[in-house]
């Protein structure tokens, strides 16, 4: 039995670089950006007006002018109408050029409008306020996205504002998600006194599809042949191997045995961790990699944020993440030689301090006790008592 940061150094050091492939930029929302994005032209493009008002020289303003006659209307997208003289000015609104002969917005809420006149009733005009000025954001041929970030709504929108209509992202690992074991029967099916319905499987596939990853399913049987069979297909076809129990000690636990038999190598079973002990981590002579979290449901969730989404942002070259910590928020004792993932509810107090409140289940089968939780927080092995107010790092789901 190895240790989490022993199991976490032999994973990481499989990641792998699947290569990068080109997408629709809609389509790529939570993918990782294999390529570096630069503007087209300067953002804001020209002098962008962002209230709507009237358009002055504040040379006007210096020379003691308050009413302006208002010359012509302007509307975002029209092309700019200049004024000739500093009396005048354009009516203007928001998202339009600037004149070049004007430098200054004056907004509605300062102005009283009258047959074709604008009179301030403020003194509080300062030069160029509500202007958004060209290049502000961003020069012609700056970055604005770079490789390894993943890709957000807000990269969605610069990405439109340079007209990158494709992308390059890396490219995800082909992904196969097994259950198994006779005990369960599919979720629109009665199961028997002695059965429960399938949901490891559609946790686990939930969970990578928020991070763009639409993984396949598959389940096997408590039958040695057929469960070789099946998963000689999916080396076959997949880099990656997602199983949910049939790894520990059971008279019809096949898998290791059916993997050893095709050429997986055990790179290690059994984790001093709690939930998640029996957790069984392998790569196939040709490359792909399996990993085999215990059926229990918690510690199938905790082992797929704990150390499968990891391989995955490394595997991808994604940006790193910061480590979030959070102030245990009661005292809690664990006397046993593991490291315990507490599920926790995580919420911030008076003074904005990140709390973790620790949620009792009854174990790692308590499936619906993470639907009142939002955390996993690791405790240290070496420690048996935890205080109140200690910092641990925690793992948000």
């Amino acid at each position: 039995m190895i240790t989490v940061e022993e199991a976490e150094k032999i994973i990481l050091a499989q990641a792998a670089d699947y290569g990068a492939e080109i997408v629709p930029f809609e389509l790529a929302l939570g993918r990782v950006l294999a390529e570096n994005i630069k503007a087209d032209r300067d953002l804001p493009p020209f002098n962008r007006v962002t209230m709507d008002g009237i358009a002055v020289n504040y040379a006007a303003i210096e020379s003691g002018i308050s009413t302006f006659r208002i010359k012509s209307t302007q509307a975002a997208g029209d092309e700019p109408m200049d004024i000739e003289e500093h009396s005048e000015c354009v009516e203007i609104m928001t998202g339009a050029m600037l004149p070049g002969t004007t430098d200054t917005v004056i907004r509605y809420e300062d102005l009283e409008l009258r047959a074709g006149l604008a009179t301030l009733v403020t003194n509080e005009i300062r030069r160029g306020q509500n202007v958004h000025y060209k290049g502000k954001d961003k020069k012609q041929d700056d970055q604005v996205a770079g490789i390894g970030e993943p890709v957000t709504p807000a990269i969605i929108s610069l990405l439109a504002s340079v007209g990158e209509t494709e992308l390059r992202v890396k490219k995800l690992p082909r992904v196969v998600i097994l259950s198994s074991g006779n005990e369960l029967v599919e979720v629109d099916q009665a199961p028997g006194p002695f059965q429960i319905r399938r949901s490891n499987n559609y946790t686990v596939k939930a969970v990578l599809k928020q991070h763009g990853l639409d993984a396949d399913m598959r389940h096997l049987p408590d039958d040695k042949e057929v469960i070789k069979q099946q998963l000689q297909l999916c080396f076959e076809n997949y880099d990656v191997v997602l199983l949910s129990g049939g790894i520990s000690m059971g008279k019809f636990d096949h898998i290791p045995r059916a993997l050893d038999e095709l050429g997986v190598n055990q790179l290690f079973h059994k984790v001093a961790q709690r939930p998640g002990k029996p957790f069984w981590f392998g790569k196939h002579d040709d490359g792909q990699l399996v990993f085999a979290f215990p059926g229990n449901p918690v510690a199938t969730f905790m082992c797929l944020h704990r150390y499968f989404l990891p391989w995955l942002h490394s595997s991808l070259a994604a940006k790193e993440k910061p480590v979030l910590r959070a102030v245990l928020s009661n005292r809690l004792s664990f006397h046993f030689p593991l490291k315990y993932f507490l599920q926790v509810k995580l919420h911030y107090n008076e003074y904005c301090q990140l709390m973790a409140s620790p949620v009792e289940g009854n174990g790692s089968g308590d499936f619906a006790n993470m639907a009142d939780t939002d955390a996993f927080m690791e405790l240290p092995l070496e420690k048996s008592e935890f205080k109140r107010g200690e910092v641990f790092r925690v793992w948000p789901f």
